[in-house]
Order: C-alpha cells, then structure tokens, then sequence
C-alpha cells in the first residue's frame, strides 16, 4: 500500500498541478471565446429556462425532465467540497483563493455547457432501451476512438468507488456523529437501506428523490450561511476587498497570515476547489444530463450553466464569505476543513449553528452517493453492458456500509486514489472538448437561429 500511495502521489501531483489546472481554466476560456461568452449570453435565458418551466411537460427524447437531470447532476456536484473543501483552499491559500475559485467557475460555466450539450447530442440507447451518454459515448462515436473512451469509462468506474461512495458515506456518518452523536455504523446501516430503496427503482426513482432533495438541502444550507454572513454583514465588503486583494497581492503581508501563503498557492488551491466541487472539465454531469428530455442539445447545456452557478458562484462563496467575514479563519489557524467552516457558524448560531453545519454535511454527502450511482453503473453499462446492472447496484449497497462504519487511515488512501483517478477523468475528457469545439459552435449557432425563427419555443 506504501508504494501504491507514493505512486499515486506523483500521478496526483501531475493531474492535479498548475499545468492541468492552466489547462482547466484555459479550455474553459477558448471555449467561452469561441462560443461568444454563452455564461453571459444566455445568463436571464437560464434562469427563465430553469426556473420558469418547472412542471412543465417538455417535447423531446430522452427519460427523464432537465430539471430532474439538474437536480441528480446538482446532487453529485454539491458534496462535502462546499463546506470543507471551500475552507481547507482558504486555509491552504489564504483569501485570494475564494478570487481564483469564483474565476474559475466563471469559466467552468462554459465547459459543463459544452459537456451537457456535447453528451445530449451523441447520446445512445442500451440494449434495455435507457438512454445514455458522457464521454465515452462522445468520444467513440464522435471521434471514433474507443480505446480513448474505455479509459475515461475506466477511470470513471474506479473513481465513483471512492470519491462518489465510501469516502461520502463516511462524511454523512461524521456529519451526523458531530451533530447528534449518533455512531458510524448506526449511520452507515440507515444509509444503506435509504440508498438501496432510491437506486433499486432505476433513474426515475433516482432523479424523483433527488428532484426533492436537492433544491431542500442547498436551500437550508443557503438559509443557514446568510444568517452568519447577515449577523457579519459591515465585515463582509473588507472581506471580500481583502480576497480581491490578496488573490494578486502577496498574502503574507495580510496581518495574522499563516505561514505559506502565496499567490500561487491561492491560485491552485482556488483554481483545484473550484474544478473539485463543480465537476467542470470532468465529465461527469453529463452522463445524468444525456438523459434528459429536450428538443435540443444546447438547450440542456443551459442547465449546465446553472448547475456550475449554483454549485460554486452561490453555495460555495456563501462558505468562503462566512469563513473570510467571521475572521475565524485567521483568529483560529489550527483549523481548516469542516471545522474551520463549523467555528463559523457557531461564532453565530452556537448549537444551532453546528445543527445546519452537520445536518448540511450529511444531506450533501449523501446526495453525492446517489448522483455518483448514476455515473458508476453508466460507466460500467458501458465496459460490460447491462448485465452487470444488478451486482453493480449490490456492490454499490455494500461499499456504503463499508465507507460509512470504515477507519480513517483506509479512506485516507481511498480519498488520495479516488482523487487521482477523479483528476484523470478529466484528460480524455478535455480533449474530446477541444476537439469538438467545432461542433460545439455549430450546435450554439444552429439554437440561436432556431430560437430567433420561432422553431424552438422559449
């Protein structure tokens, strides 16, 4: 295991370093170049589209709603990263990293956008009759070249073990133990039982619960974080000028710096939590988005925009303005993670305060096993077919019982592997983005003429 994780250190140290993070972030720039700024283009159009048609019946293939599709990518995206990752870049790279993080985003909006819309048009049917779609289907039919795609199914099926399950079950088992005392095991059985009720009825039953989750868990945790940014709020503006600041500024000549802070610290550590938590330039969203019905790709990539919006421009900044406008972060420099976030809260709500923090941790832990479900059982549909469907559901059942009740050392090196397999996700997939960038402009400007003639409704 010593050797496995001192490999896996070097390989995560390339996927997961400065040249890939430029690579992130610059092929979200081209794109968002290329395509004409769709953040800011269609920004009143996504929140007309996603908010205005809820209930809606739409015309289209495809199995299930796009906002049913938003909300099962949104609870994959929106994970434990919102709350501890946000504070541990923060501690690691000081203010200026809540700059880089939102930057970052900014971009990401346009690289899930290509995904989702890039997924929808290559999508597939199994040989049940499900629709689905990602990479792999974008690369081998697209691009036809399947070996490329196999590895990026690979890295996927291996990734969702860790990073989509054990790992999540563990923080929904830490959440509920830091709230309520309630032990790990106790956690992991109940969590068990409520994953194999949702991911035993398929993608339906999938995205109904997380239709209903998803908008309830970021709602509470959006409520609770405004209540600490309000009780702060003549704070707020040094906070966020200190972040602009410091994001290009050496960090250490802010009084109370820990030690290490740099601009390039705060610039990977920003650029990495951003990418982390929104799946931006990964892949993954859109093997759940592919499914969606719709009468035209770039209309579900819109819900891609929305989905980065939320995940990392609202939910994680309300984390790093709490941290940053609370002053625990340099007042406390022992702490970072959950802890550092949870000092936060409480520094304003007391029991309530780790309450929200802990339930939060849980509900956004959990919501990331039964998004990342959809991701693993689609990659293995995609190595070995249907059949596996079924073992794949019971190994899945299993691993959480395991993630929930497992030791620390153990999901540490789970947590590390998962990173880096997460990370490699990423290449193949970022490729295929820029070779389809032709494409891609050709589907934006086939909507936009669609839309201007009335052939396609808003």
């Amino acid at each position: 295991m010593d050797a496995i994780m001192k490999i896996n250190g070097v390989v995560n140290g390339i996927v997961w370093g400065p040249w890939m993070l430029v690579l992130f972030v610059g092929t979200g720039v081209y794109l968002t170049v290329l395509l004409g700024f769709p953040q800011v283009r269609y920004f009143g159009f996504m929140f007309k589209e996603v908010l205005g048609k809820l209930g809606k019946k739409k015309e289209g293939e495809g199995s299930i709603s796009s906002f049913a599709a938003l909300a099962t990518a949104l609870s994959a995206t929106v994970g434990t990263g919102n709350i501890a990752g946000v504070a541990t870049a923060l501690h690691l790279g000081g203010p200026g990293a809540m700059v880089w993080m939102f930057i970052s985003a900014v971009f990401g909006m346009t690289t899930k956008f290509c995904e989702v819309s890039l997924a929808v048009r290559f999508r597939d049917k199994d040989d049940q009759g499900n629709w689905r779609g990602g990479t792999m289907y974008i690369i081998e039919k697209a691009l036809g070249m399947k070996w490329l795609a196999v590895v990026f199914a690979v890295f996927t099926f291996f990734a969702s073990f860790g990073i989509g399950n054990m790992v999540q079950a563990n923080s929904t088992a830490e959440g509920l133990n830091l709230g309520f005392g309630i032990p790990h095991l106790y956690t992991a059985i109940a969590l068990a039982i409520l994953t194999a009720l949702v991911i035993w009825g398929g993608l339906t039953r999938l995205s109904t619960v997380t239709t209903y989750l998803t908008p309830f868990m970021a709602i509470f945790y959006i409520v609770g974080g405004l209540a600490v940014i309000a009780a702060h709020l003549s704070q707020v503006p040094a906070a966020i000028g200190s972040a602009v600041h410091y994001a290009f500024s050496d960090p250490m000549a802010m009084p109370g710096a820990l030690a290490g802070w740099t601009v390039k610290i705060a610039m990977t550590k920003g650029i990495a939590r951003g990418v982390f938590s929104n799946e931006a330039g990964l892949g993954s969203a859109p093997m759940v988005h592919a499914t969606a019905i719709v009468d035209h790709p770039v209309r579900q990539g819109v819900y891609g925009l929305f989905e980065v919006f939320m995940d990392t421009i609202v939910i994680c900044m309300i984390t790093a303005v709490c941290v940053l406008s609370t002053g625990v972060l340099t007042a406390q420099p022992e702490l970072t993670g959950a802890k550092l976030t949870l000092s936060a809260f409480q520094s304003v709500l007391g029991g309530t305060g780790t309450m929200i923090l802990s339930v939060g941790l849980a509900l956004f832990a959990y919501s990331t096993v039964l998004g990342w479900y959809w991701y693993g059982e689609t990659a293995a549909t995609y190595l070995f077919g249907t059949k596996v469907i079924m073992p794949f559901k019971v190994l899945w059942i299993v691993l959480v019982i395991l993630g929930g009740w497992g030791g620390a050392e153990i999901l540490v090196n789970l947590w590390d592997l998962a990173d880096t397999l997460n990370g490699l996700m990423a290449i193949p997939n970022l490729v295929a983005l820029l070779l389809m960038s032709g494409e891609m402009r050709r589907l934006v400007r086939d909507f936009d003429e669609k839309r201007r003639t009335g052939v396609l409704k808003d």
